[in-house]
């Protein structure tokens, strides 16, 4: 960055940064609420899925479904760290809400979000079967890489790299969903499966947000958004529809 450049102008042409002491306030403030929603996410979706892990079919899934569990108590992990840089307390962040917590199946909430609690709103649904968490992580699953795809290029370079590890572990989550599902749908009443995608379909679809043009314009301006929430539901939709109808099932 030339010392004529303001740092805005640097990050709309495509900078990048990499010391927290150097963002701007707007910059630290949007930055830090992507990375709680990533973080309160994982820790909430690795909750109930743990709660499920015992309704496995067999060892195998166990496993998968623990190393899951693991794996993205991990990844909450990483990108705790980097908060921490900025004086988040990673230590007690993890203890600050409960995580298990999961409203009525049936409760309409949209895209909304308690303020103590930046969880994706898909994650305070709860999961009732096996074949319902396994529908479940495949969706989200693709919903996840399509997201990571777009946080792979941020402008916060530590945050980009922490992506780009964690979208790798994160695509084999969704394969394998995608496994499970095969799998299931050998010796599981299709009705079922069909039930468990037409309710969650329109819960990962509204994961991706509403699009403020404004605020998604000052986002990409600043390299914290490389695509609108409709472009990156558009991508979803069609690769979900995909492995869905490649199955035997359909979108919702």
């Amino acid at each position: 960055m030339t010392e004529d450049m303001s740092i805005e102008s640097y990050l709309a042409q495509g900078g990048v940064l990499s010391n927290p002491h150097n963002v701007p306030s707007r910059y630290r403030a949007e930055l830090l609420k992507l990375m709680s929603s990533f973080v309160d996410s994982e820790l909430a979706g690795a909750a109930g899925f743990a709660d499920i892990i015992n309704l496995g079919p067999g060892i195998k899934s166990r496993i998968a479904a623990a190393r899951i569990v693991l794996e993205k108590t991990d990844h909450a992990d990483k990108v705790l760290k980097i908060m921490a840089e900025f004086g988040v307390d990673a230590e007690r962040y993890a203890a600050h809400h409960p995580w298990t917590a999961r409203l009525d199946r049936e409760a309409a909430i949209g895209t909304q979000r308690h303020e103590q609690d930046m969880r994706l709103a898909v994650f305070n649904y709860p999961l009732t079967t096996w074949a319902d968490a396994v529908v479940m992580n495949l969706l989200m699953g693709r919903a996840v890489g399509v997201q990571l795809a777009d946080f792979q290029t941020l402008s916060y370079q530590p945050l980009a790299e922490a992506f780009r590890a964690i979208s790798l572990v994160e695509t084999r989550h969704a394969e394998l969903a995608e496994e499970g599902l095969v799998a299931l749908i050998a010796d599981t009443d299709a009705a079922e499966l069909q039930a468990s995608v037409d309710y969650w379909w329109p819960r990962v679809s509204a994961s991706f947000g509403t699009a403020d043009a404004g605020r998604i314009d000052a986002l990409k301006a600043m390299g914290l958004r490389r695509s609108s929430p409709d472009e990156m539901r558009t991508r979803w939709e069609a690769e979900a529809k995909v492995v869905l109808t490649q199955i035997g099932l359909h979108a919702g």
